[in-house]
């Protein structure tokens, strides 16, 4: 296992190339999970409205990737299949550009959310004081701070390209501890820090991710990156525009369908504002507490696009297919066992995050309907990932954004009903397992295609 040491994942056993890249993204992804739901229990002891502010304000950051995923994408995907063809100066100018672009995009959007704070909250309809002011400040540290966000995301994606999974994963590990630690330091106010509040969870969540920047960036210099395509590249120098041009080609599909996701659920929080801060509270903190398997079948994904794209760039359209076919009963059976949760305890999770009687009725109800889709969810995660590998992001973007924007219609329909907020979860379900269905026809389709 010499060369999967080295960053090929096109020789050695399947199973045991894809299970030691996979293992420590999904460690990761496990991470961010926990650090997502640090910051909710957290502030979850501030009460319904502040879970609620923050989660407005989340929803720009969550916004904000969708720009972001077009450098990482594309980066990402010339990386792998640039070392699958054992190109390794190319693979330098196409990860040097995917950072350029990261930056770029980091400070642009940065300066958009703090000029124009106060009207993209209005957009969610809020009338609640307090509740705007959560968002507000909160808005302001941590889409002030983008960049540095930007740059963990597209880092971990060229590191994972070359098969490197461990270094993200140290680097989140010590990032999820800092915060972690700060989470209730700052919140609450103990020892000699004043309480801070939703200011004080913002602050940590910023400060852990300049510390996960820097930890990569030694990452790139340390021992174990001595392969790494980024050591004794001139991050600075001019690259030539046909890099920058690939980049967007891929990623710029990628980039649509992550925006147009969030644009899609911005549309659906602003219908479940009607139902009052406890409802829009729980639709957030629901997102965390779904993250479990989300931010898992994405670490997998991220996993099987690196595989795939360097066996697809290596010729080897056999191993693309079996890397599939495992990773679709990991992920899989991964996302049954979540559904078990949310289907039938329900309850004892949403104790965690919630404190106020009416509220957790609600968080129930969202947990057991939503829980019933996470497999199909975890399906299509893996199945974009994978489909973009082959260098096919257009398909993807295509389908998932038309299928996700069914998600609006869906929930009027169902709103109106008898199932009043309850529709808008069952639109999400219902959507989650058709998308899940297409994706995986999808990918056998696409390698039809390629073999042909």
């Amino acid at each position: 296992m010499e060369e999967t040491a080295k960053g090929k994942l096109t020789e050695g056993p399947i199973l045991s190339v894809l299970a030691g890249l996979a293992m420590p993204i999904m460690a990761s992804s496990f991470l961010s999970t926990a650090y997502n739901i640090t910051d909710m229990a957290w502030i979850g002891s501030l009460g319904a409205k502040a879970v609620a502010g923050v989660g407005v304000a989340g929803m720009y950051v969550w916004l904000s990737q969708g720009l972001c995923s077009l450098a990482r994408m594309g980066g990402q995907v010339y990386v792998a299949q640039c070392i699958g063809r054992d190109e390794r100066e190319e693979a330098k100018h196409y990860a040097v550009a995917a950072l350029q672009l990261t930056v770029v995009f980091g400070l642009l959007f940065a300066a958009v959310c703090l000029l124009f704070t106060n009207p993209l909250i209005n957009f969610f309809g809020i009338d609640d004081p307090e509740t705007r002011e959560c968002a507000r400040v909160y808005m302001k540290i941590t889409c002030g701070l983008l960049v540095f966000s930007y740059l963990n995301i597209t880092l971990t994606g060229l590191f994972t390209a070359q098969g490197d999974s461990k270094t993200p994963f140290k680097a989140n590990l010590i990032g999820l501890v800092i915060n972690m630690i700060l989470d209730p330091v700052l919140i609450l106010g103990l020892g000699p820090f004043p309480r801070l509040e939703t200011v004080g969870a913002a602050i940590a969540t910023v400060f852990a991710q300049m510390v996960v920047t820097l930890v990569l960036c030694i990452g790139i210099w340390g021992i174990h990156g001595k392969e790494n395509v980024l050591k004794k590249a001139n991050l600075l120098r001019r690259i030539p525009g046909k890099y920058f041009r690939a980049i967007c080609r891929i990623g710029i599909p990628t980039a649509l369908q992550g925006t147009i996701y969030c644009m899609i659920s911005m549309v659906l929080t602003r219908m479940v504002a009607v139902f009052g801060p406890g409802a829009v509270a729980t639709q957030r903190v629901g997102g965390q507490i779904e993250s479990v398997s989300w931010n898992t079948a994405d670490g997998f994904a991220t996993a099987l696009n690196a595989f795939c794209g360097q066996n697809y760039g290596a010729g080897h359209m056999d191993r693309v297919k079996k890397g599939y076919r495992i990773s679709f009963l990991t992920i899989a059976l991964w996302g049954l066992l979540i559904s078990a949760f949310f289907v039938f305890w329900p309850e004892p999770i949403a104790r965690i995050f919630f404190h106020e009687a009416e509220v957790i009725p609600v968080a129930v109800n969202y947990l057991r309907i939503i829980g019933f889709g996470e497999a199909f969810m975890c399906v299509e995660l893996m199945a974009v990932g994978a489909i973009s590998g082959l260098g096919n992001t257009k398909i993807c973007s295509i389908f998932t954004i038309c299928l996700t924007g069914l998600r609006i219609p869906l929930a009027l329909l169902l709103s109106r009903t008898g199932l009043g907020l309850d529709g808008i979860w069952w639109a999400l379900t219902l959507t989650s397992m058709l998308k899940g269905c297409v994706m995986h026809v999808l990918f056998y389709r696409q390698c039809r295609r390629l073999a042909g």
